[in-house]
């Protein structure tokens, strides 16, 4: 959920601030960019240092720099941020917060952003509970600002209750949910195959074909970006997935990719069926690797199972059943007949004819088609993009 989010990272005058290093850490492992501000008093705390050392980034304390006099331009800052996090969230600088005070940089910066605020509260146990910060807190969370409760604990003073800020993973767990929450694809189920299969003839070969699984993986990485929970099911491919949390299943056959859409099929809001698979595979598999014998051979085959068609019968009235087209020739209306075959809601094709299109490569150009027959034909792209324009599409049949 973090991958590629531009933080900016409030950091303020608390001796929780020491938990900041850490946060700062976490963020970036996440794939987060993060531009720490900090205020005065924050830096007798921790270092600049630490953090800019952590962040890869200068940390900003002063509207400007001392000696250049180079101005850290405060709306360009809240302009810039997916998300602002003030953690530790000071009692002084939320004070300043609900009363719309700029008299530091961190403050006019979040009156500048346009982004989600999150505030991770951070003081003793009197101050916490004192009703000027109840107070604050309550208007911050009436402006749309979104509380981090802090924890219960030894504070610093020796007392022993609520007021402690929360810990550093517990704040990008609480991010993490709250991004997740708000996604598109928030809680929705989807099944995605990708790649080729490959069907033995002996130990040693096999009947394939050139698909990579890039595009698969693209649109699994691109729907678990969207919120979605995304179930993989992978032929025999070198593609990584970008986005965590994706169950991956890795099959070899035709009758394994069938197997395990199955498992998965029925509990799914959406399948995108972008897999290669083989429409024939060997009838006798030898144990044995075949020797060469003589100048011709012949292999047996018969028809895998289509599983495209086996999901389509059971296909509920409420889920979605995207195909695939690899075209050659009477592109557009091999692509129809198969979606009307096939009990599809959509199918994408594309075509061995268009140059940027086909297996293996870093692009695609793509044709949608939906059941009514509108057909949106798009230019070539990456395909990053293409499955973005694919999950778009997605989003707008669930709704």
């Amino acid at each position: 959920m973090l991958e590629g989010k531009k933080i900016v990272l409030g950091v303020c005058g608390s001796i929780a601030a020491y938990k900041s290093a850490t946060l700062v850490r976490l963020l970036i492992k996440a794939g987060a960019d993060v531009q720490v501000v900090m205020t005065k008093d924050a830096t007798s705390f921790i270092t600049p240092l630490t953090l800019s050392t952590l962040s890869k980034k200068p940390v900003l304390i002063q509207y400007f720099e001392p000696g250049t006099g180079q101005w850290n331009n405060h709306v360009e800052l809240g302009l810039w941020a997916d998300l602002f996090l003030i953690a530790p969230a000071s009692a002084n600088t939320m004070a300043k917060m609900a009363g719309g005070q700029c008299d530091n940089l961190l403050t006019a910066a979040y009156l500048s952003a346009k982004c989600p605020v999150y505030f991770a509260p951070a003081m003793d146990l009197d101050m916490w509970r004192h009703q000027a910060t109840l107070s604050n807190v309550q208007k911050l969370q009436s402006y749309g600002n979104i509380l981090i409760q802090p924890g219960s604990g030894e504070l610093a003073s020796g007392l022993h209750g609520e007021g402690r800020m929360a810990e550093p993973e517990e704040i990008v767990s609480f991010v993490t949910d709250q991004l997740s929450e708000s996604l598109p694809l928030a809680g929705k189920r989807m099944l995605v195959t990708a790649g080729p299969t490959y069907e033995a003839i002996d130990p040693v070969r096999f009947i394939g074909n050139h698909s990579s699984g890039k595009m698969g993986f693209a649109i699994a990485d691109e729907l678990a970006k969207q919120g979605a929970v995304v179930t993989l099911i992978a032929g025999p491919s070198a593609q990584t997935l970008q986005q965590t949390g994706i169950n991956r299943i890795d099959i070899t056959s035709a009758a394994e990719m069938l197997e395990a859409c199955l498992q998965h099929f029925d509990i799914a809001d959406a399948c995108i069926m972008s897999a290669a698979v083989a429409d024939y595979t060997p009838i006798n598999v030898s144990s044995q690797k075949i020797k060469k014998q003589s100048d011709t051979f012949g292999i047996d085959l018969k028809k895998t199972t289509d599983v495209l068609r086996v999901l389509g019968e059971r296909k509920r009235h409420n889920q979605l059943l995207i195909g695939f087209a690899l075209e050659t020739q009477n592109e557009e209306q091999n692509a129809i007949d198969k979606l009307h075959k096939k009990n599809l809601d959509l199918i994408i094709l594309n075509s061995l004819n268009d140059v940027g299109a086909g297996f293996k490569l870093d692009t695609n150009k793509i044709t949608m088609i939906d059941r009514q027959l509108h057909k949106t034909i798009f230019e070539t792209k990456r395909k990053s993009e293409v499955a973005a324009d694919i999950c778009h599409k997605i989003i707008t049949l669930l709704k």
